[in-house]
């Protein structure tokens, strides 16, 4: 494998932060490059990073290292895993508290693993060689190397790890922190279940909100064996589910963490938004639906009384929804209205929209009909909560367009309708 390109990417960095290529080896950096990964079989960008995290503590160069032990020399320091920072080489002793599935041939085990101070996921490479480790033993794990990965600290066992077994069964006690002081990585919360969404994947068992008294987040759980869903308005203590960001916002995959049932309540913060404006669509999927009789389950069906995950169902419940947009001339909001929001905001009831289904040639067309000619451009306010652009509305009422309003917001429904 040829080395000199990223030696010289090195040598560059190195070189920007104002240091005389002179004073600079570049053949010494590849000898580097090629011992980590061809002794520890580290691959090549875990090892350029540890290499640039190296010569800026050398050269005493701030905003490249990471500032923590790198290369063979400090991997025996035994460090808390949550002192552990990209390019570290480290020595940590911990307990598995959750195998994943490996997600390439490449990967021989996965999982996280935990201490006194926190937890991180590790990834064992199948050219490692490594020794598999059990679910809930503690292990001495040495010389391993930590890498970033979408902006998550994670522990990389390579062929020049060392993995021992700790005979010893000690006392682990998580501690949990509050949704608005999560980051990405790996945290345990204790939280409510406020709200259960319509899975979207084939593959996901469950998502929603969870809610404490610092806010809310939302939620997944994808299908494995043993999973179970989550019980809407139920406490858990979840211990080490993993912490996303995706465009800014944060989610829990619940997939691998321990969840664990809990008696009371808890006081979820408001976090209410308020919307004025004209619903400006309702979508497909509004009106009367039929939902899976099967418990847990509520999933909204096909017109053939069909379920994605429990197939044909003939002996359904019905429910009503809302799903559309209301424009507040500003921004446009992806709407939710549940049934008792939908009867309160159209007047309908949902035996009188059983009633008109069964006997209107149109069946439950007729019943999305009518109640798009009920609301739509109609201005109301909407109160809820605001999930990534959508509003699970708890209230909603018609209201007088303000003075001024009036045009600009009609234009704008006229638009999207």
């Amino acid at each position: 494998m040829d080395f000199s390109e990223a030696a010289a990417r090195i040598s560059q960095k190195i070189v920007q932060k104002g240091q005389d290529a002179s004073r600079i080896d570049v053949k010494k950096i590849e000898g580097k490059l090629k011992r980590l990964v061809e002794e520890f079989g580290v691959q090549l960008a875990e090892a350029e990073r540890s290499v640039t995290n190296e010569l800026a503590k050398e050269f005493n160069i701030p905003g490249i290292g990471t500032g923590g032990s790198a290369g063979p020399a400090g991997a025996r320091e035994e460090r808390a895993i949550s002192e552990i920072a990209p390019g570290d080489w480290v020595t940590i002793e911990g307990k598995v508290v959750a195998l994943l599935s490996p997600p390439s041939p490449a990967i021989a085990q996965s999982g996280i693993i935990a201490d006194a101070s926190g937890a991180i996921r590790f990834v064992a490479w199948a050219k490692a060689n490594a020794p598999k480790m059990n679910d809930g033993g503690w292990y001495r794990i040495e010389s391993a190397v930590a890498d970033e990965f979408r902006g998550v600290t994670n522990l990389k066992i390579h062929s020049g790890t060392s993995i021992k077994p700790i005979l010893e069964d000690r006392a682990l006690v998580p501690s949990t922190v509050k949704i608005a002081d999560l980051r990405p990585g790996i945290a345990s919360v204790r939280v409510k279940v406020m709200q259960e969404w319509e899975s979207s994947h084939e593959r996901m068992l469950q998502s929603g909100i969870l809610g404490d008294e610092s806010g809310t987040i939302k939620f997944v759980i994808w299908k494995e064996p043993g999973k179970e869903k989550l019980a809407v308005g139920s406490v858990y203590t979840i211990y080490y589910a993993t912490v996303d960001e995706y465009n800014g916002r944060l989610s829990l995959n619940l997939s691998a963490a321990t969840l664990m049932k809990e008696e009371g309540d808890i006081v979820v913060s408001g976090g209410e938004t308020e919307v004025r404006g004209v619903i400006v669509h309702i979508a497909p999927g509004s009106g009367l639906i039929k939902r899976c009789p099967v418990e847990g389950c509520n999933r909204a069906l096909s017109r053939q009384n069909y379920c994605p995950v429990h197939e044909i169902q003939p002996k359904f419940v019905y429910d009503l929804r809302i799903k559309g947009w209301l424009d507040d001339g500003k921004k446009t909001y992806n709407l939710l209205l549940q049934r008792d929001v939908v009867e309160s905001l159209t007047g309908m009831t949902l035996d009188a929209a059983k009633e008109l289904a069964e006997n209107n040639p149109l069946g439950m067309d007729e019943v999305f009909l009518r109640m798009r000619d009920a609301v739509l451009g109609r201005y109301v306010v909407c109160k809820g909560r605001e999930i990534e652009n959508r509003l699970l509305v708890k209230s909603c009422e018609r209201a007088k367009i303000p003075v001024g309003e009036h045009a600009s917001l009609l234009n704008r429904a006229g638009g999207a309708a």
